[in-house]
């Protein structure tokens, strides 16, 4: 057997990017984004995963789950994994105890690819060449010349045929003007373009039913959230009243979550930036395809790329416009979604490199 390869005392840092204008959905708004990014060397190499979320995630990483990482076998992930998640027991696994396990799975996937000098897609096995991915965004607080802009460059300009807006503005108090939004993207995009839309749990069951409705005659084929994420009864209810597909899980943090949602949803979403990182993703997207359902792989889409290539029940990644804008921003091999594609086979590991540039310095905060 081949001698272990220690993992050195891994690095944390946290980011917060100011939107670049201002962003909201249904439920919730926001003006800027916070990135906290883990880096693990062993052998030689380094790794590097990241999460979204509180900067204090760094100090949950720093006192509960460093000492637990640090000296064990870079290449045995499950191990390190398992440590982890009872390292967090106590803390609680859902919230930022589970985004921090993630951002040290995604980097010691990405470790372990480097240390063998393979791309983490072979690491992993591919099961496709390319990953279909959809433009999102098209926050409730754009003006419609803002929202036109942004649909017109995925679909006209970087021929990515599916996009997604936010919807169910105000908790759902602004349904006319959701229609009214749906309609400007519709005609924007054209009759070929798949649109999408997300309503961040902000309707109730029948306010969601009655809008998806309307929504259909506009050729919408995705309704995210129709209703709050816990409400599974209410998920099951619209997705059985309505020709759309519904998704839900992006709230998910662990596995029991997502066998909970799996019978309520059309299409199942994961986070491998909060759900435990690639080694909980996969399991999650094994769980699905057993349901006979598939997966779309939610936000963070350069942590996704490798691992959504992996699995047959793959419907898309989230190509989301804020964790594009900071990943290309930090980030050297960001991927070219061109043709509505990516495609994760370029370099070792997930390909991509951590810049040390003054522009990136500027947003640290921990």
């Amino acid at each position: 057997m081949k001698d272990a390869v220690p993992i050195e005392m891994p690095a944390m840092s946290a980011y917060s990017v100011p939107a670049d204008a201002p962003e909201a959905d249904g439920t919730f708004a926001w003006e800027s984004t916070t990135i906290v990014i883990v880096e693990i060397t062993a052998g030689g190499a380094t790794g590097t995963g990241w999460t979204y979320g509180p900067a204090s995630i760094v100090s949950l990483l720093a006192e509960q789950l460093v000492p637990v990482v640090t000296g064990l076998d870079a290449l045995d992930i499950p191990a390190a994994h398992t440590a982890m998640t009872k390292a967090v027991r106590n803390t609680g696994r859902p919230g930022a105890a589970s985004s921090a396990v993630s951002a040290i799975d995604i980097a010691l996937w990405d470790l372990k690819a480097r240390l063998l000098e393979i791309p983490l897609v072979r690491l992993l096995g591919a099961a496709r060449d390319e990953v279909p991915v959809y433009g999102s965004g098209g926050f409730t607080t754009y003006h419609d010349t803002h929202l036109a802009a942004q649909l017109n460059g995925w679909v006209h300009g970087q021929r990515i045929p599916r996009v997604k807006i936010k919807v169910g503005e105000a908790w759902g108090r602004a349904a006319a003007r959701d229609v009214l939004r749906v309609r400007t993207a519709r005609d924007v995009i054209g009759s070929q373009a798949e649109l999408y839309v997300d309503a961040s749990g902000g309707y109730t069951r029948k306010q969601a039913i009655r809008v998806g409705r309307v929504l259909a005659e506009h050729g919408v084929g995705w309704f995210e959230e129709p209703v709050p994420s816990d409400d599974l009864r209410g998920l099951a209810l619209v997705r059985d009243a309505l020709v759309c597909d519904v998704a839900a899980g992006a709230y998910g943090y662990d596995l029991p979550y997502f066998a909970r949602m799996v019978p309520s949803v059309d299409c199942l979403q994961l986070d491998a930036t909060r759900c435990g990182g690639l080694t909980e993703w996969l399991r999650a997207a094994a769980l699905a395809q057993a349901h006979g359902i598939e997966v779309s792989a939610r936000c963070a889409p350069h942590a996704h790329a490798a691992v959504a290539a992996c699995v047959p029940n793959l419907r898309h990644i989230e190509w989301l416009h804020d964790h594009v804008r900071i990943e290309s921003m930090f980030f050297d091999g960001a991927l070219d979604p061109t043709g509505g594609v990516v495609r994760p086979d370029g370099g070792v590991g997930h390909g991509l490199e951590l810049r040390r540039t003054e522009e990136v310095e500027e947003y640290r905060v921990a």
